[in-house]
Protein backbone atom coordinates (compact mmCIF):
# COMPACT_ATOMS: atom_id res chain seq x y z
CA UNK A 1 0.00 0.00 0.00
CA UNK A 2 1.50 3.31 -1.07
CA UNK A 3 0.70 6.19 1.29
CA UNK A 4 1.30 9.85 0.50
CA UNK A 5 1.79 11.94 3.66
CA UNK A 6 1.39 15.69 3.15
CA UNK A 7 2.59 17.87 6.03
CA UNK A 8 4.71 21.00 6.20
CA UNK A 9 6.30 19.72 9.43
CA UNK A 10 9.30 17.73 8.18
CA UNK A 11 9.62 15.81 11.46
CA UNK A 12 6.39 13.99 10.56
CA UNK A 13 8.41 12.00 8.01
CA UNK A 14 10.76 10.72 10.72
CA UNK A 15 7.82 9.95 12.99
CA UNK A 16 5.98 7.91 10.32
CA UNK A 17 9.17 6.08 9.35
CA UNK A 18 9.84 5.17 12.99
CA UNK A 19 6.27 4.09 13.78
CA UNK A 20 5.94 2.01 10.59
CA UNK A 21 9.53 0.69 10.53
CA UNK A 22 8.46 -2.98 10.59
CA UNK A 23 5.71 -2.50 7.97
CA UNK A 24 8.11 -0.61 5.67
CA UNK A 25 10.78 -3.29 6.03
CA UNK A 26 8.21 -6.03 5.28
CA UNK A 27 6.94 -3.99 2.29
CA UNK A 28 3.42 -3.83 3.70
CA UNK A 29 3.44 -0.05 3.27
CA UNK A 30 5.50 2.41 1.28
CA UNK A 31 5.51 6.08 2.19
CA UNK A 32 6.01 9.11 -0.01
CA UNK A 33 6.26 12.51 1.67
CA UNK A 34 5.27 15.92 0.33
CA UNK A 35 5.84 19.05 2.40
CA UNK A 36 3.17 21.24 0.76
CA UNK A 37 -0.12 20.90 -1.07
CA UNK A 38 1.57 22.02 -4.27
CA UNK A 39 4.27 19.34 -3.90
CA UNK A 40 1.57 16.71 -3.30
CA UNK A 41 -0.32 17.68 -6.48
CA UNK A 42 2.91 17.62 -8.46
CA UNK A 43 3.61 14.09 -7.16
CA UNK A 44 0.07 12.92 -7.95
CA UNK A 45 0.23 14.40 -11.45
CA UNK A 46 3.46 12.56 -12.29
CA UNK A 47 2.62 9.31 -10.44
CA UNK A 48 -0.98 8.76 -11.39
CA UNK A 49 -2.88 6.38 -9.12
CA UNK A 50 0.13 5.16 -7.17
CA UNK A 51 -1.03 6.52 -3.84
CA UNK A 52 -4.03 4.61 -2.55
CA UNK A 53 -4.13 6.59 0.68
CA UNK A 54 -3.35 10.24 1.27
CA UNK A 55 -2.84 11.61 4.78
CA UNK A 56 -2.89 15.40 4.63
CA UNK A 57 -2.40 18.07 7.25
CA UNK A 58 -5.03 20.80 7.03
CA UNK A 59 -3.05 23.85 8.15
CA UNK A 60 -0.12 24.41 5.81
CA UNK A 61 1.35 27.55 4.27
CA UNK A 62 0.39 28.09 0.63
CA UNK A 63 -2.22 25.55 -0.41
CA UNK A 64 -4.09 24.27 2.64
CA UNK A 65 -4.97 20.63 3.09
CA UNK A 66 -8.61 21.51 2.44
CA UNK A 67 -7.72 23.09 -0.92
CA UNK A 68 -5.61 20.02 -1.74
CA UNK A 69 -8.53 17.76 -0.83
CA UNK A 70 -10.79 19.70 -3.21
CA UNK A 71 -8.28 19.26 -6.07
CA UNK A 72 -7.84 15.54 -5.35
CA UNK A 73 -11.57 14.78 -5.22
CA UNK A 74 -12.20 16.76 -8.44
CA UNK A 75 -9.40 15.21 -10.48
CA UNK A 76 -8.72 11.67 -9.25
CA UNK A 77 -11.77 9.44 -9.69
CA UNK A 78 -10.64 5.97 -10.82
CA UNK A 79 -9.70 4.60 -8.46
CA UNK A 80 -10.32 7.42 -6.00
CA UNK A 81 -7.64 7.60 -3.31
CA UNK A 82 -8.74 7.46 0.32
CA UNK A 83 -8.00 10.84 1.91
CA UNK A 84 -7.61 11.24 5.68
CA UNK A 85 -7.20 14.77 6.98
CA UNK A 86 -4.86 15.45 9.90
CA UNK A 87 -5.01 18.54 12.08
CA UNK A 88 -3.73 19.81 15.38
CA UNK A 89 -7.10 21.46 15.85
CA UNK A 90 -10.12 19.22 16.32
CA UNK A 91 -12.46 22.08 15.45
CA UNK A 92 -15.92 21.43 14.06
CA UNK A 93 -15.60 23.93 11.18
CA UNK A 94 -12.55 22.22 9.61
CA UNK A 95 -14.17 18.82 10.20
CA UNK A 96 -17.39 19.89 8.45
CA UNK A 97 -15.55 21.46 5.50
CA UNK A 98 -13.32 18.39 5.11
CA UNK A 99 -16.32 16.07 5.12
CA UNK A 100 -18.21 18.26 2.63
CA UNK A 101 -15.18 18.14 0.31
CA UNK A 102 -15.16 14.35 0.48
CA UNK A 103 -12.63 13.46 3.19
CA UNK A 104 -12.81 9.80 4.11
CA UNK A 105 -11.60 10.25 7.68
CA UNK A 106 -10.29 12.82 10.12
CA UNK A 107 -7.33 12.43 12.50
CA UNK A 108 -6.02 14.80 15.15
CA UNK A 109 -2.42 15.46 16.15
CA UNK A 110 -0.61 13.98 17.85
CA UNK A 111 -1.44 11.05 15.57
CA UNK A 112 -2.47 7.90 17.40
CA UNK A 113 -0.44 5.43 15.34
CA UNK A 114 -2.06 2.38 16.93
CA UNK A 115 -5.50 3.65 15.88
CA UNK A 116 -4.18 4.57 12.43
CA UNK A 117 -2.79 1.05 11.92
CA UNK A 118 -6.17 -0.36 12.96
CA UNK A 119 -7.92 1.88 10.40
CA UNK A 120 -5.46 0.66 7.76
CA UNK A 121 -6.03 -2.94 8.90
CA UNK A 122 -2.34 -3.36 9.77
CA UNK A 123 -1.71 -5.58 12.77
CA UNK A 124 0.63 -4.30 15.46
Amino acid sequence: MKILVVDDEKDMQTLFEQRFRKEIKEKIVEFVFAFSGEEALSYLNSNSHEAVLILSDINMPGMSGLELLGHIKQKYHKPPPVVMMITAYGDKENFNIAMELGADDFLTKPVDFTALKEKLKIKN
